[in-house]
């Protein structure tokens, strides 16, 4: 059984939250609305109906659940700034209670013996930007590069570690295109604008924070799917590459400075092009990152649909091809994660690896005292046995951040996946560490699952 010590003494190991999911106190304190408090008013758009206004109360309980994940024997603690907390208005004013909170977190982290992992951007644009246009509005190259800079200008020397975005296809796709996510747009036109200024912000918050501190080490975090075509047949192997240069080369090329791919004969990609094609734009693209910020929960199978607008692929489910597979029907395979993990370190240009989340949702039984979670476990036990495997062949990875601490506000899944080493009941707010928390306590402390 392998332990935390397997990986080395420098690793980093932490648990993580994000604010539009944890923190709640959604209308205190000056904050702004954001753009999924808003999208969590629409009818449907939530399972369950759930809102994010309250979620895990971590604004209220944040000395408790860092304790709990120094209990659990984290080393470092990953979270995002709420940018409606600091300017609720998106620009302008500065909200001092934004600032004040976040200083405390930031000062329990340190005080606990934690190493704070900011992020900046976890999906919550403030809502007066949105009625803009956000992240479709070429003036929202200003608006980050502001709030950038007052996060960095403030938080600094504090905070070493700064994660720019979170998944940007995922929230620039399922925001802007597919209208699955906040703030549901369906335009493929949107989307175009909110990726190429998405890229763009990337690679300039990187310049702002390198300015501010030298000695910053600075990443942004991308999620990866090995994709496969469902059979080998011409349409579906081409599936597979579309579905390939859409989830895993469309955000990190340009970062690295290779500028968007290109696939001929892709009619969303040539089009794309038309807003990218300058050498000015791939020079202003390119970031420099200490770190990738790895992301990989599952692989995808795909096959040719001419019925689905734009891309002409559709994913085939793992519960169909009966494989193994998580509560909200993600393949689990621990193999592809290592080949993953093999080809990005590939890249010319990528210094090193951080998986800066990591982990599942299960149906989980509750027990007299305990909450039973063994397919987590079993999941946990693979992917990092995956990971060990990738960096003793030498892959540059520094560490490994647990998806989530606590459950929370789990996007348009609301409170029905739970994907915490904490159990949370959303009506009391009571805390229960799961058996997969008390795994990964052993684990860290080097006990293994004994």
């Amino acid at each position: 059984m392998i332990t935390a010590k397997d990986f080395g003494a420098d690793f980093l190991w932490g648990a993580s939250i994000s604010a539009p999911q944890n923190e709640g106190a959604a209308l205190e304190d000056g904050r702004g609305l954001s753009v999924w408090d808003v999208f969590s008013r629409r009818v449907a758009a939530i399972r369950g109906g759930a809102k994010p206004t309250v979620a895990s109360d971590f604004y209220h309980r944040y000395k408790d659940d860092l304790l709990l994940a120094k209990a659990l024997g984290f080393s470092s603690f990953r979270f995002s700034i709420s940018w409606s907390r600091i300017l609720p208005a998106g620009t302008g004013k500065i909200n001092q209670a934004g600032i004040k909170f976040y200083h405390a977190v930031i000062d329990e982290c340190l005080l606990l013996g934690l190493t704070p992992v900011v992020t900046l951007y976890h999906w919550d644009l403030p809502q007066a930007l949105q009625k803009e246009g956000g992240w479709a509005n070429h003036h929202i190259l200003k608006w980050f590069a502001r709030y950038v800079k007052i996060c960095v200008q403030e938080f600094s020397p504090k905070v070493q570690h700064w994660i720019i975005i979170n998944e940007p296809f995922a929230f620039t796709s399922l925001g802007y295109m597919t209208g699955f996510h906040a703030p549901g747009k369906m335009s493929i036109q949107s989307f175009y604008l909110a990726a190429h200024h998405t890229a763009l912000c990337t690679a300039e918050a990187a310049r702002i924070i390198r300015q501010i501190n030298s000695n910053a080490i600075i990443g942004s975090s991308f999620s990866f799917s090995e994709t496969h075509p469902h059979r080998n047949q011409p349409a579906d192997l081409r599936a597979a590459d579309k579905a390939d240069l859409l989830l895993n080369r469309f955000f990190l090329e340009p970062a690295l400075g290779m500028g968007f791919p290109m696939m001929d004969g892709f009619p969303v990609i040539e089009k794309f092009h038309l807003f990218n094609r300058s050498w000015r734009f791939q020079e202003a693209m390119k970031c420099d990152l200490d770190f990738v910020g790895f992301q990989n929960y599952f692989p995808v199978t795909v096959r040719h649909n001419p019925l689905i607008p734009y891309l002409g692929t559709s994913e085939v489910s793992a519960k169909s091809r009966k494989v193994p597979h998580t509560l909200l029907g993600w393949e689990i395979n621990a193999p592809s994660c290592y080949r993953m993990l093999r080809r990005v370190a590939d890249y010319p240009g990528v210094k090193k690896i951080i998986i800066t989340e990591g982990g599942c949702a299960e149906k989980e039984s509750l027990l007299p005292g305990k909450v039973a979670d063994p397919l987590r476990i079993n999941y946990f036990q693979q992917y990092l046995q995956a990971v060990l495997q990738a960096k003793k062949e030498g892959v540059a990875i520094d560490g490994y951040f647990v998806w989530t601490l606590t459950d929370n506000f789990e996007w348009a899944y609301g409170f029905t996946a739970r994907f915490g080493l904490v159990r949370v009941d959303f009506d009391t707010q009571l805390r229960t560490i799961k058996d997969s928390g008390y795994w990964f306590r052993n684990f860290l402390g080097g006990t293994g699952d004994r």
